[in-house]
């Protein structure tokens, strides 16, 4: 039960640190900035750091620990793979808008697009973003697709998802200090005026919120059981009764753990377990 409660309060934490990041930047641009509009301005740029940090950063989040949900382990793999598939299509469509803002934004102004590290960075990070969902569409949504070819390239598909998730985070604190820099001139960034430190703190809390994604997304212990895992456990926990209202939360991160990887042993789960 203990296990339980770390994993409720991690999840709470980086739920609420997550809300907390999307407050700060709406509030920077609705208050510090001149707000949000779609004219070629520097409101439709304004909407660039907001759908990063909604979409590509929150959402991906989302998208990451909802395998590691107990009361979604009911629900089939199959569901589970549309659902995680839908919230990364949805949170790459939230980063090409932020980038046609961008690119909007600087032909109506005149200013030349690609030049700095962090459009580099940005534009890889979301081309990489987008062959991640177009593999794992094809690897594991794909009913033909053979299970050798899904249990070899399971843990590259995990390790890029969480890679790629490590560096959307870098590439925005990139992007909020150089907005900074190239923003804050009376009083400048290095003289720390209150939008300075506004924004630094968003740093903080998407590094924060990073930190407890990563830290749900690789703690073994909380990982989707198997098929062959549940199964047993609704067996051993009371017939039909348990199968139809699902195994206790308590069982499966508590008092169960034992048996459990007793059965993990005996029946050698497949590693699709993302």
């Amino acid at each position: 039960m203990e296990n339980l409660k770390l994993f409720l309060l991690a999840l709470s934490a980086a739920g609420a640190v997550g809300f907390v990041a999307i407050i700060f930047v709406l509030r920077w641009v609705l208050h510090f900035k001149e707000g949000l509009a779609w004219d070629g301005g520097a409101a439709e740029f304004n909407w660039h750091p907001v759908l990063v940090v909604t979409g590509f950063v929150f959402l991906q989040g989302i998208a990451i620990t909802v395998y590691r949900l107990p009361w979604t382990w009911q629900c089939s793999k199959l569901m589970m793979k549309f659902i995680h598939a839908s919230l990364h299509l949805i949170a790459f469509t939230f980063a090409v808008i932020s980038l046609m803002a961008v690119f909007d934004f600087h032909y109506y102004s005149s200013i030349p697009d690609m030049y700095s590290l962090h459009s580099w960075l940005g534009l890889t990070v979301v081309i990489m973003y987008a062959l991640q969902i177009v593999l794992g569409v094809g690897l594991y949504l794909i009913p033909v697709t053979p299970l050798s070819w899904r249990a070899a390239c399971m843990p590259i598909h995990v390790y890029s998802g969480l890679f790629l998730f490590t560096s959307v985070i870098a590439v925005a604190l990139m992007g909020i200090t150089e907005k900074l820099i190239f923003g804050l001139s009376n009083p400048k960034y290095k003289d720390s005026p209150p939008e300075a430190i506004f924004v630094n703190v968003l740093g903080l809390l998407l590094v924060v919120f990073g930190a407890l994604v990563l830290w749900i997304a690789t703690r073994e212990s909380w990982k989707r059981p198997s098929d062959q895992i549940m199964h047993s456990l609704h067996t051993n926990s009371g017939g039909e009764d348990s199968a139809r209202d699902g195994p206790a939360l308590s069982e499966l991160s508590g008092g169960a753990e034992a048996e459990t990887d007793d059965v993990r042993r005996r029946n050698k789960p497949d590693n699709q377990n993302y």
